[in-house]
């Protein structure tokens, strides 16, 4: 019986163990850390036989080294131990890559970038379910792409969020569309340099037979036709800013968007914040088109998708005060988006466990929109320290999301704003187990707030 190494006791890691062992393989299934919700976790996985071992670590010095080691988004890639398994020649994979030998004979649309990854995928997957078919989404946002492997169906299309983790880790994985979002510095503690982040990102659009850019990203424009001559390109900014052609495009003019040659729908009618919002629709409506979507179809989305949870989702209103939810910006430029999308003034609460970064553009948005400034977690005194360094004083450090959102009542009703915003700027595991966590702790203190 073959022998299968899973490393990380998440979702992805739970759903690449029970996948191989209903195909027959011997399954490991490991992790460093040994929580009590893990313990609980490894208890409802013993009974399908799957053996789980927490506070571990992978060795292969064992007389009999896995055949096959499946690696959790959220584990280093690049550790010596998977390095040594590579090297000797062990099939090691990342779990999204099981899950690509799993589906590939159905296509699928592969959304990347640094930003903006989330709602595109999640609109994708709305226009192309309003056009009749059977096309979940999954890896960042809904299912583990191995759980629509391990569910048997048989899917028209697969429409999967891939970070650049999920890419470094997948050595075949060729989506029929790939998307590249947005394109900024992030996650360099992991990949060290900003052109490495690149060209991770960039394999995924050379192995896609489709490729859509956001021509409005300065990087990515800079690149433009020279590097990727056979790409689409869209654009929120009119035809005049056109990369490529009208054929190859999908851009916003007069009120519409045209796409491929075609007036699709209007743009009005979309009901999320934000220019950055118009952005992803038309990134969209372009693997929509490619795809063979409807136009009644792609502008019924447009007309009735309201937005994903924790991306500038609307929580409640509360003495005349809007709480919007934007745990998903766990980087300045998705926050300095956030920011930039909501009417100013706001009160901003903003902190958790600081990222790489420039920080310019979102101080600037600060400046411009923020009546004050609520700091928690660990980068809280370093946000003191930045928000003081270029004269901006009106920040107070509340260290917990409890505080914080008592504290932003009576400040906006002070200050008489109308909008509290949590855009943090970080990533959540100095306090959450993820941005999805402190979002909901954040929904449910505004709505206990709001009685």
């Amino acid at each position: 019986m073959p022998h299968a190494a899973v490393v990380g006791l998440g979702r992805s890691g739970i759903a690449a163990a029970r996948l191989l062992n209903k195909q027959g393989w011997m399954v490991e299934l490991s992790d460093r850390a040994s929580s009590d919700n893990l313990q609980t976790l490894a208890a409802s996985l013993q009974p399908e036989g799957i053996t789980v071992k927490l506070g571990h670590s992978l060795s292969l010095d064992s007389p009999h080294p896995p055949d096959l080691i499946v690696v959790s988004p959220g584990v280093p890639w690049d550790l010596p131990i998977f390095l040594e398994a590579r090297q000797r020649g062990i099939d090691t994979i990342g779990e999204m890559e099981l899950a690509w030998r799993n589906l590939q004979n159905c296509p699928w649309v592969g959304i990347t970038g640094t930003n903006g990854k989330t709602t595109t995928t999640a609109l994708i997957a709305a226009m192309f379910q309003a056009g009749h078919l059977n096309a979940p989404s999954c890896g960042n946002i809904g299912y583990a792409a191995c759980e629509l492997a391990l569910s048997g169906q048989t899917y028209d299309w697969v429409i999967a969020e891939i970070s650049s983790y999920q890419i470094e880790s997948s050595r075949e994985l060729a989506p029929q569309i790939g998307l590249w979002t947005t394109f900024t510095p992030d996650h360099l503690n992991r990949h060290y340099t900003l052109d490495n982040y690149y060209q991770i990102k960039a394999a995924l659009l050379q192995r896609s037979q489709c490729q859509i850019f956001n021509g409005d990203d300065p990087y990515l424009r800079n690149l433009g036709l020279n590097v990727w001559p056979d790409a689409l390109w869209t654009t929120v900014k009119g035809k005049d800013h056109l990369v490529a052609s009208e054929e190859r495009s999908v851009y916003l003019q007069d009120d519409w968007i045209f796409a491929l040659g075609q007036k699709i729908a209007p743009i009005h009618e979309l009901k999320m914040f934000g220019e950055h919002n118009k952005q992803n629709v038309l990134m969209a409506v372009g693997a929509a088109c490619v795809a063979g979507i409807a136009p009644d179809a792609i502008a019924h989305t447009i007309a009735t998708f309201s937005g994903v949870p924790h991306r500038l989702e609307f929580i409640c209103t509360y003495q005349g005060i809007d709480f919007i939810n934007d745990s998903k910006a766990t980087n300045y430029d998705a926050a300095e988006v956030g920011l930039n999308a909501m009417p100013a003034p706001v009160i901003l609460i903003a902190g958790g466990e600081p990222k790489q970064g420039d920080d310019t553009a979102w101080l600037v948005s600060i400046h411009e929109k923020a009546a004050a400034v609520l700091l928690i977690g660990e980068a809280s005194p370093h946000f003191a320290q930045r928000l003081k360094a270029v004269g901006y004083t009106h920040y107070e450090q509340v260290e917990t999301m409890e505080r914080a959102v008592r504290r932003s009542v009576e400040l906006a009703q002070s200050h008489k704003v109308s909008t509290v915003l949590l855009s943090p700027a970080c990533a959540s595991f100095d306090q959450y187990q993820s941005f999805e966590h402190r979002g909901e702790h954040f929904r449910q203190l505004c709505l206990n707030q709001a009685g």
